[in-house]
């Protein structure tokens, strides 16, 4: 069974036309029977209540929300037995993880966040050198965009409840938090700006973000810098959205360009292209979907089957607490830069420290710098 919930039931109509046009009508054989939640004459911000409690526990809730939503949306799912898989950023304050992570933990859920570069074959690659190979953290810079159609498509919530940086710099964030799990932390953070763009369009919103992150690597003290730079008002060009970053350590670098993977397509009906089918695969074969290799169904996938062996008696949840999965357990460092950037942003630049107990890698709280 697969349920769709809102806030607005007038939408659904036009939603259930989309599925139709892009999915029922392109691919054979595919099943778009789907319950909704509120009504289709209906505005209720808190159908999702009245949603979770026709489900029940071990079932599944996939969460692609505002970000100021996915606290609320998934202590919810997760007090009623629920698995929760939460779009990046899972939440926007470390105080909300903790409470997450928590309750997760008491009712035995699998609660996980949808970060899908994780699964493309050239950052796992990356990682995975970095790791065994290129010795200790030195620097790392990531910049990640979307064209400033995008801030239309997000003006309800762009400047009001969230930014650029938790919605881009997400990304290679947690890539440095898996990347250097067990071997750096991150200790300080300090954020700047650009304004302009969104401004004149009525957006009291930063254009781009970056975040200069000092981390710590664990078996010396030892220092070094990432820099995550995310933008919504770049031009439109060859890709929806710019993705690469560069990534030295004491033995060596290695560089990725995600959006650029040596396939372009031209044609007589849309603009020139580079495209991207390890992410996901549209065309079908033979008339059927046949996209299931690709990272970005993977991610689900991977998921689901986790879930599934949970209620089997299979594994555990604190099982995926191996890097195998992004658990809310094991993310906590990513949340943490994310809410120390925008305190740095509100306080004029002013570095924010990230709070540990000791040695221990799970950051317990963040405060201002003092020089």
């Amino acid at each position: 069974r697969v349920g769709m919930c809102g806030v607005n039931g007038k939408k659904f109509p036009g939603i259930r036309t989309h599925m139709q046009k892009c999915i029922g009508d392109v691919y054979a054989d595919m099943d778009l029977t789907c319950d909704t939640f509120p009504e289709d004459d209906q505005v209720n911000p808190l159908a999702y209540v009245g949603a979770s409690d026709t489900f029940k526990a071990g079932d599944v809730a996939i969460i692609f929300t505002p970000d100021d939503t996915h606290f609320d949306i998934a202590m919810q799912c997760i007090n009623k037995g629920i698995h929760v898989m939460v779009t990046k950023p899972i939440v926007q304050t470390l105080e909300h993880h903790h409470k997450l992570a928590k309750a997760a933990a008491e009712k035995g859920v699998l609660v996980g966040v949808e970060v899908h570069k994780r699964l493309d074959p050239f950052y796992a690659d990356a990682r995975d050198r970095a790791r065994s190979t290129l010795g200790n953290f030195q620097y790392m810079y990531a910049y990640m965009s979307q064209p400033k159609h995008q801030l239309e498509t997000f003006k309800a919530w762009a400047g009001k409840s969230s930014d650029i940086s938790y919605y881009l710099n997400s990304h290679h964030i947690d890539l440095s938090e898996w990347t250097l799990a067990g071997i750096a932390r991150p200790v300080r953070v300090t954020a700047t700006g650009s304004t302009g763009v969104a401004k004149s369009r009525g957006m009291n919103t930063e254009d781009s973000i970056t975040l200069t992150v000092q981390w710590e690597n664990l078996n010396d003290k030892s220092l070094g810098c990432a820099v995550y730079t995310s933008s919504w008002v770049a031009p439109k060009s060859d890709v929806h959205s710019q993705q690469r970053f560069f990534y030295m350590g004491t033995n060596g670098e290695i560089n990725v360009d995600q959006a650029h993977r040596g396939c372009t397509l031209a044609t007589d009906f849309g603009p020139f292209a580079s495209v991207n089918p390890l992410f996901m695969k549209y065309t079908p074969t033979n008339g059927k979907f046949s996209g299931q290799s690709a990272y970005g169904v993977k991610s689900f996938e991977n998921f689901i089957d986790a879930c599934r062996s949970i209620n089997a008696g299979e594994t555990k949840a604190s099982d995926y607490d191996d890097g195998s999965i992004a658990t809310v357990h094991t993310t906590m460092q990513g949340t943490a830069i994310l809410e120390a950037g925008r305190l740095s942003l509100d306080a004029d630049g002013q570095p924010m420290d990230i709070v540990y107990e000791g040695d221990d890698c799970e950051p317990i709280a963040i405060k201002p710098h003092v020089f």
